[in-house]
């Protein structure tokens, strides 16, 4: 559930971009405090620098999860993720996601190559290469965010309209992810009021989630489009995940003054 939760975050950094104006630039962190019914389960952050990878200017975004204090006890997590897509075009050319959840581990890298349309994933811990299709389009979990941040306008969006795509960040090949729009509203942070879009990611239900509308998503109604706040019910409680601290913000955070 931990792993899943940090992952949306991840995917959702934040989402679609408004009136072509930079929606995020490197020095970027976002931190999120995740509570699992009363306990403080665990933080999450994500940072975004500027590196190059032959000689490509790249965005290098690195995200890190791991559980907290009491929660620890009972289920200890120290989960990476890293993306290094393209600052021109927003494609993804090298993933890495590499987990440990209470002894499931994966230590994965995806090198992507555009040019002959063929992903290599290297399963590092099993010794094992992998060659995976991909189109144009393909993004990679964390990529994937910031390629919607940058291409997509939310005053475009109708309630109920949904958007889907083609991503690729594990070993169980390219997965189509969807999300719809549910409109504006205004929710209460540790900042203040914040007025946001309100979205739903579908996921699988069954052995985490209770259905597949079980994921609500707030993305702040302001130039950064940053998660503000995610809920879940799961097929045992609830989880929450709620923005705990920012630096390094392209534009200013928009807050609701009564």
């Amino acid at each position: 559930m931990k792993r899943l939760i940090v992952l949306v975050l991840m995917v959702f950094v934040s989402n679609m971009s408004a009136q072509n104006a930079p929606a995020f630039k490197p020095g970027e962190w976002l931190k999120f405090r995740i509570h699992y019914g009363f306990l403080n389960a665990s933080y999450a952050t994500l940072h975004l620098t500027s590196k190059k990878i032959d000689s490509i200017p790249v965005y290098h975004v690195v995200g890190n999860g791991k559980t907290t204090g009491f929660a620890s006890i009972f289920f200890k997590v120290d989960d990476t993720y890293e993306s290094y897509f393209g600052q021109l075009d927003g494609k993804p050319y090298k993933f890495i996601r590499k987990i440990d959840e209470g002894g499931y581990t994966k230590d994965l890298k995806i090198d992507f190559d555009h040019e002959e349309g063929n992903a290599l994933l290297t399963d590092i811990k099993n010794d094992k290469e992998y060659n995976i299709p991909i189109h144009d389009k393909v993004q990679d979990l964390l990529s994937a965010a910031y390629y919607l941040r940058s291409n997509y306008n939310q005053a475009d969006f109708q309630k109920n309209q949904t958007l889907t795509m083609d991503m690729l960040f594990d070993d169980d090949g390219v997965y189509k992810f969807k999300l719809k729009y549910l409109g504006k509203e205004v929710i209460r942070t540790k900042f203040g009021k914040v007025e946001c879009h309100k979205f739903r990611p579908y996921v699988q239900s069954g052995r985490v989630f209770k259905e597949q509308e079980s994921l609500t998503l707030w993305v702040s109604n302001d130039l950064n489009k940053i998660p503000v706040r995610i809920k879940a019910d799961l097929a045992v409680g609830s989880i929450k995940a709620d923005l705990d601290g920012f630096n390094g913000l392209q534009n200013q955070f928009k807050i609701i003054m009564d």
